[in-house]
């Protein structure tokens, strides 16, 4: 079941407004996730960062990963204002189709222009149309890294940046991968937590909101302003690492931009009966 056929809601062009297109590439690349966690499905066959290009074999807790650094610009174009494109990612030689999702998801996570087809399949696909359509100074830096490695889960970070010619700043996203190694999968965060407790868990994050809203000096200032432009939120954009469980919101979600894209983390003793014990550190 091809992903690129279930991913057919339209992203507004990278060059509009900062705040509305990256919330449709969140929502987007959630149910890209979402899809492969539910069905299991592999990404598209070419990948754009093949294992021979990767560097010298790493140890990353119990799984072999390799660095893959590459660095493009326009061609036939010269001088410092060429439009460029810099990978800094990871390949895993033992999962193949975790090396592929990385590349898929990279792609997706930029968006598309309206004037092209849906999202992009490889980065490929993206440097394609990059190319065409770039302007003097325009930049996309990709980068994929392992965030860390808990029993089965390889929790893997990717991260885009953009920067086009006009706009006040580059456009960031983040985004994490919980692979699982048994199943070969991608795990979501409703199949991490405990039917029914999904509340509890939204109860347990709103806690540690609570606690990094009282170190904000913007929020300290207003607090009702600040309530009514940046309301507490839900994301599913999660890590399971071991200190416990990482949740990333996107620029503008809960604070504005110079904050950056805000990072909870949500010990495991906070999660005891709302993660499911699988998940959970072992004793």
């Amino acid at each position: 079941m091809p992903i690129s056929s279930l991913l057919t809601r339209p992203f507004s062009s990278p060059r509009s407004n900062t705040r509305r297109p990256r919330a449709l590439r969140a929502a987007g690349t959630a149910l890209c996730l979402a899809l492969l966690a539910a069905c299991g499905s592999t990404p598209p066959e070419t990948i754009s960062l093949p294992s021979k290009q990767a560097g010298p074999s790493v140890q990353k807790g119990d799984v072999e990963v390799k660095s893959i650094e590459w660095k493009r610009s326009k061609p036939n174009c010269k001088g410092d204002d060429c439009p460029r494109i810099e990978v800094d990612s990871v390949a895993f030689p033992a999962i193949p189709r975790l090396t592929q999702l990385i590349d898929h998801v990279l792609a997706y996570m930029t968006g598309t222009d309206q004037r092209l087809r849906g999202p992009y399949e490889t980065l490929d696909e993206y440097a394609a149309w990059f190319w065409k359509t770039a302007q003097s100074r325009d930049a996309t830096y990709f980068k994929a890294s392992v965030k860390d490695t808990v029993g089965d889960i390889i929790a893997v970070e990717l991260h885009t940046q953009q920067y086009f010619a006009g706009a006040a700043h580059g456009i960031p996203a983040t985004q994490y991968l919980n692979w699982q190694r048994t199943p070969g999968r991608v795990l979501a965060l409703d199949e991490a937590i405990i039917p029914g407790r999904h509340d509890q868990f939204t109860a347990a994050l709103r806690k540690v909101y609570d606690k990094w809203l009282s170190g904000n000096d913007d929020a300290k200032r207003d607090p009702a302003a600040y309530a009514r432009t940046f309301p507490f939120s839900e994301s599913d954009n999660f890590a399971l690492t071991r200190d416990g469980v990482v949740i990333k919101y996107d620029a503008y979600s809960i604070a504005p931009y110079v904050y950056g894209e805000p990072e909870l983390t949500i010990p495991y003793d906070a999660l005891v009966g709302i993660l499911k014990p699988d998940f959970l550190p072992k004793k």
